[in-house]
């Protein structure tokens, strides 16, 4: 999840300026793409022209790297109407994806066999941002004020409310390993700095309660223990396809100037991470968007969720592995918060983009199950 940040956001009286400063210098940089936009935007409704092969919103900016192209697939919008689109996570027993209408308090399901959308899969949400599902199919989602576990009677469980004797700001993405089976989460806390898609702690901080950081759930004593809190705010979390490494995407420019729009990269270490570094920076022709939400293919590349720049940027970058350089595009009308692959094959591309859910075919799989 993010927003842009507002006057009100302030932590000091010197940092007022910075911040109406960016505001008024994204809303400049949105109205003009918008305006260059419109004459040719493309037409994504149900009974638009189909879309001339091959896509040319599928851009393969290394075509020696980003193979994943398929030339005789598009972009397909499977659903609009939602507030603000997150969390997508698909589940492979049930071949159904599930995401997150943050605002609306409730999550959707789209069924695989027949394209159906269950508007109310789960309502209310508690205003539910990421999901993910556990090795024995179990739902896991980021509540406003916790992380908890859909069981498979039905009741709910709660995983984590508190770390270091504190509670969580408001948790938002989260992966497990399938070896040990521990959680890996973040806590940028979003839900607790917004009544819009939460509620305001009224801490008179921007740190509602703690520090923003990740964090890691035992799987054997249930314990929350910190691993990291170098990003700013630490949104998007995803392994990498030999879970050696742990990515982070930070958007805390939100609400610190001084952040920057970049993916952190770790080393995992048992229950440990070390070495940070920006492997990614989200630059592109001299603009940067938030890096929101991850996932990785089975050949190591990062697909990240970006936006809040405009045309030809909006969408999903992928990134190469071993430099962080960009190799490819997805274009969206839309900014982009998160993504996942599902599907029968594991190579179908479902992309939550603001109000609306699309996906695309793609020669490569997700690397994890989820």
């Amino acid at each position: 999840m993010t927003r842009m940040l507002t006057d009100s956001d302030d932590t000091t009286a010197g940092s007022g300026l910075a911040r109406r400063t960016l505001l008024k210098g994204a809303a400049t940089v949105a109205a003009s793409a918008l305006l260059a936009s419109r004459a040719d935007a493309r037409d994504f409704g149900a009974n638009a022209e189909p879309q001339r092969y091959p896509d040319p919103d599928i851009i393969a900016i290394d075509p020696k790297r980003f193979k994943a192209k398929v030339g005789n697939t598009a972009i397909k919008r499977l659903y609009t109407g939602c507030l603000w689109a997150e969390g997508p996570a698909w589940n492979a027993q049930g071949q159904y994806l599930v995401w997150s209408d943050i605002p609306a308090n409730r999550q959707l399901r789209y069924l695989d066999d027949d394209g159906h959308i269950s508007e109310q899969f789960h309502k209310p949400s508690n205003e539910a941002n990421g999901n993910s599902f556990d090795t024995e199919g179990r739902q896991l989602s980021a509540e406003r004020t916790r992380l908890v576990r859909y069981e498979h009677d039905g009741s709910v469980t709660t995983l984590a409310e508190q770390a270091g004797g504190k509670p969580l700001n408001g948790p938002n993405d989260m992966v497990m390993h399938p070896n040990d089976k521990a959680i890996w989460f973040t806590d940028p806390g979003y839900g607790a700095i917004s009544i819009y898609e939460g509620k305001l702690a009224n801490t008179g901080s921007l740190q509602p309660h703690q520090k923003e950081a990740v964090y890691r759930i035992d799987p054997q004593s249930g314990q929350v223990a910190k691993v990291a809190d170098e990003p700013f705010k630490p949104n998007g979390i995803a392994f990498s396809q030999d879970y050696k490494k742990l990515y982070v995407c930070d958007t805390g420019i939100t609400h610190y100037p001084e952040a920057k729009n970049v993916v952190w990269s770790y080393d995992i270490d048992g229950a440990k991470l070390s070495n940070p570094k920006k492997l990614i920076d989200m630059t592109l022709d001299g603009k940067s968007g938030f890096p929101d939400g991850l996932r990785v293919d089975t050949e190591g590349n990062i697909w990240v969720g970006a936006g809040w720049v405009g045309p030809g940027y909006d969408g999903v970058q992928v990134f190469a592995p071993n430099d962080g350089a960009r190799i490819g595009q997805i274009l969206l009308p839309e900014t982009c918060a998160n993504v996942c692959f599902g599907g029968k094959k594991r190579n179908r591309l479902f992309m939550t983009a603001s109000q609306s859910l699309y996906a695309v075919y793609v020669e490569t799989q997700g690397a994890h199950f989820c």
